[in-house]
């Protein structure tokens, strides 16, 4: 019989922390460090616990466009500087700030409880990294000697040359001894080879023991030791999103969901989202918020905070953002924040406020198992109770823009009470929902 993996072992607050996703380009028009950490408070506030950063290392200015990716073509920016094509993993840019700029963001963060993790970008590095010279033998060539370059059209970096490996190793170490970081969110880390990370493990945890590190990658073997968290591309991008635009039913979310239960191991936690860098990216029509009304982003915000693993906000999106945001300069717009004081502005913010304080409150949310439950409307409906000890919370959402009633698999006698409501009612075992309603209910003790 096989044995399931475990994951590792992560420091306690991890399970009921929230992230939020900082893009520095959109996330103030000044696009500083400095205008920045004047909204750490805010953020706080909110409720979030971790703050990851979209890369701020120095970016290749090669204006050989034939070294710009596919998108950055699309895009019709004229500027060659893109946040994952990096040229010195060792300076800050001058376009986010300066050194004293990044020390000051960290300390400002702590200070407020917030933790701060870096975007590194280990798979390819720009055309002209300051070290290719000196060592040629850092990313991969072809057969003629030229460099070779990967999907992206950017060099990749090569893992044979153990070099490389201890420079990278540095690097990791060099951002959490110097600036006091306390992780790293690392860019399609499932490209890079997995003993790379389990060694960076190793040595970072001798610098800060209470590393977190973040994969941006769905390879299974990776929370046992390297990672504590993982991306889910199959659960996020592929299912919530299509499920929330009417393209697939609700229940494809329990159905990838039990998959991937299967196939992780126990205990990974994998992050939940609706909308990051890379989506807020293409066009104004593939941000969700405008997708699927603001209703229907409020719904989806409830689901990511009530199903398990790290729930993620991305960069404006608790007060309903919904403009273009680009990693390629001079396209796409910045947060208008004077939005925070509009009624829809305000009311998202309450939620995510919300559904924050549920998160680090109820044990149920953040440490409990998850139970599917069987409801009569499949296409529309997501049904689930989180238990830990004797806490047990019921979560029912219309993922649809039509009113649903439907009836839920109860178990006799059980009553629960609404811990936050929209458009819904629980009677028994029916629920009433509006379009886009949800409810989240804590059973009542007998």
């Amino acid at each position: 019989m096989d044995v399931r993996k475990q994951a590792r072992r992560s420091p306690e607050w991890l399970s009921r922390s929230v992230m939020y996703q900082m893009f520095l380009r959109p996330f103030t028009r000044e696009g500083k460090l400095k205008a920045a950490e004047k909204k750490l408070p805010m953020l706080a506030e909110l409720g979030i616990d971790i703050v990851y950063l979209c890369p701020i290392c120095l970016q290749d200015d090669d204006m050989d466009r034939s070294g710009w990716s596919p998108r950055h073509h699309v895009s019709k920016s004229e500027d060659p500087r893109n946040p994952y094509r990096i040229k010195d993993y060792f300076t800050v840019d001058p376009e986010y700030g300066t050194d004293q700029d990044l020390h000051d963001f960290v300390a400002t963060a702590h200070g407020l409880g917030l933790r701060v993790l870096l975007d590194i970008v280990f798979f390819h590095c720009g055309p002209t990294a300051v070290f290719l010279k000196e060592h040629p033998a850092f990313v991969q060539r072809e057969p003629n000697g030229e460099i070779k370059n990967g999907q992206w059209r950017f060099p990749m970096l090569n893992f044979e040359c153990n070099e490389l490996r201890e420079y990278l190793w540095d690097n990791l170490e060099y951002w959490l001894r110097e600036f006091k970081v306390d992780g790293y969110r690392c860019d399609v880390a499932s490209c890079v080879p997995l003993d790379f990370w389990e060694e960076a493990r190793r040595r970072m945890e001798r610098v800060n023991p209470e590393v977190i590190v973040l994969s941006e990658g769905e390879r299974r073997t990776e929370p046992e030791f390297a990672f504590d968290m993982n991306y889910t591309f199959a659960w996020n991008n592929r299912t919530v999103v299509p499920v929330f635009a009417r393209k697939l039913p609700a229940a494809k979310l329990r159905e990838v969901w039990e998959q991937q239960h299967r196939e992780f191991p126990e205990g990974a936690r994998l992050i939940r989202y609706t909308d990051n860098h890379d989506i807020a990216n293409d066009a104004f029509e593939n941000r969700p918020e405008r997708a699927w009304g603001f209703d229907g982003m409020n719904a989806a915000l409830t689901l990511l905070f009530t199903i398990d693993g790290i729930p993620f906000v991305y960069n404006g999106q608790e007060i309903a953002d919904g403009d273009r945001h680009s990693i390629y300069k001079g396209v796409g717009s910045s947060i208008e924040w004077a939005r925070a004081d509009s009624d829809t502005g305000r009311a998202r913010f309450a939620l995510v406020r919300k559904l924050c304080e549920l998160r680090h409150t109820e044990p149920a949310l953040f440490d409990g198992a998850l139970t599917w439950l069987d409801n009569a409307a499949p296409e529309a409906v997501l049904s689930f109770v989180r238990e830990s000890g004797e806490d047990r919370i019921l979560v029912v959402i219309n993922a649809r823009g039509e009113a649903v009633n439907t009836s839920l698999q109860l178990p006799d006698g059980e009553t629960y009470e609404p811990l936050l409501s929209s458009g819904a009612a629980l009677a028994g075992g029916t629920a009433a929902l509006s379009p886009f309603g949800y409810v989240v209910a804590k059973r009542q003790q007998r």
